[in-house]
C-alpha cells in the first residue's frame, strides 16, 4: 500500500475550502452586503444603523459572550449597546483566557465567528412560526446532498436552497420574517478585532485537520475519500444554512437601493 502525499494534501485543501472557505465567503458577503446597505442611506447611514443596531448589536456581543462562556474564557467587560462611541463602536465584550491552555485558544476562533453561527441560528428558529414551508423546502434540499455522486449535485443542492428560501415571497409572514431577520443579518458582520480573534484557534484547527489526514493517509485512500467526502457534506450544509443569512442581507440591500433611487429623485 503507497502514502500518496499528494492525494492527501489536494483532500486537505479540498477540505479547508469547504469549511473554512466556507465561512470567510459567507462572512464577507454578509459584511459587504451589510455596508452596501447603510452606504445607500447616505448621511443617514449611521442613525440607521443606530435602529436596527437597538436589536441586532446585543444579540451579536451575546453571542461572543455565550461562546465564551462555553471555551471557558473570563468576560472582564461587557456592553451590549451604545450609540456614543466615538470609534462607531456599539458594543464590545472584552475576555481573558490561558494562553497555554488549547481548549482556550480554539475557543477564540468560534468565540471571533459566534455572530454567524448565533444569527443563523436564531433565523431558523424564527423561521418555525413564520416560514415553516420554506424551512420544509430547505430541509428537503439539504437532503438530497449525495457528494460522491459528482460536483454537480451539491451545486443543485444549493440552488434548490435559494429556490426554498424565496418559495415563499407572495406571504405576508414571509415578508415579517425578512423584516424581523434582517435586523439581525445587518449586525452579524465580523469586526476586525473578531477576525484577528478566529486567528490563533483557526490555525490549531486547520493544523488538527491536516494531521488527522497525514494519518488516516496510512490506512489507504479509500478513508482519506471517505473522510473528505463527509467533510464536503457537512461544508454543503453549513453553505445551504448560511444561505439563509445572505439572503435576507440581499433583500436588505435592494430595499436599501430602492430607497436611494427614491429620495434622488
Amino acid at each position: 500500500m503507497s502514502y500518496d502525499i499528494g492525494n492527501i494534501m489536494l483532500s486537505f485543501l479540498l477540505q479547508l475550502l469547504f469549511t473554512v472557505g466556507v465561512i470567510v465567503l459567507f462572512g464577507f458577503l454578509i459584511s459587504l452586503c451589510n455596508k452596501l446597505f447603510y452606504s445607500n442611506f447616505g448621511s443617514w447611514g449611521r442613525a440607521v444603523c443606530y435602529v436596527t443596531g437597538a436589536i441586532g448589536t446585543p444579540i451579536h456581543e451575546c453571542s461572543h459572550a455565550l461562546f465564551c462562556l462555553i471555551f471557558g474564557h473570563k468576560i472582564e467587560e461587557m456592553r451590549l449597546f451604545q450609540i456614543d462611541d466615538d470609534d462607531g463602536t456599539l458594543g464590545y465584550v472584552w475576555h481573558s483566557y490561558n494562553r497555554r491552555n488549547i481548549y482556550h485558544i480554539i475557543g477564540n476562533f468560534f468565540i471571533g465567528i459566534a455572530p454567524i453561527i448565533v444569527i443563523t441560528a436564531l433565523l431558523y428558529l424564527l423561521a418555525l412560526p413564520l416560514a415553516p414551508s420554506m424551512l420544509d423546502g430547505i430541509f428537503v434540499s439539504i437532503g438530497g446532498l449525495d457528494v460522491a455522486s459528482g460536483f454537480m449535485n451539491p451545486l443543485m443542492v444549493l440552488w434548490d436552497v435559494i429556490k426554498a428560501i424565496f418559495s415563499q415571497v407572495t406571504s405576508f409572514k414571509w415578508w415579517l420574517f425578512v423584516i424581523i431577520g434582517s435586523f439581525l443579518c445587518l449586525h452579524a458582520t465580523l469586526s476586525g478585532a473578531d477576525i484577528k480573534s478566529t486567528l490563533g484557534g483557526g490555525g490549531i484547527l486547520i493544523g488538527a485537520l491536516l494531521i488527522t489526514n497525514l494519518i488516516l493517509g496510512f490506512f489507504g485512500g479509500g478513508v482519506v475519500s471517505a473522510f473528505t467526502n463527509a467533510i464536503l457534506s457537512f461544508g454543503i450544509c453549513l453553505a445551504s444554512f448560511l444561505m439563509l443569512s445572505l439572503a435576507i442581507s440581499l433583500v436588505a440591500v435592494l430595499f436599501s437601493f430602492l430607497i436611494r433611487l427614491i429620495f434622488r429623485r
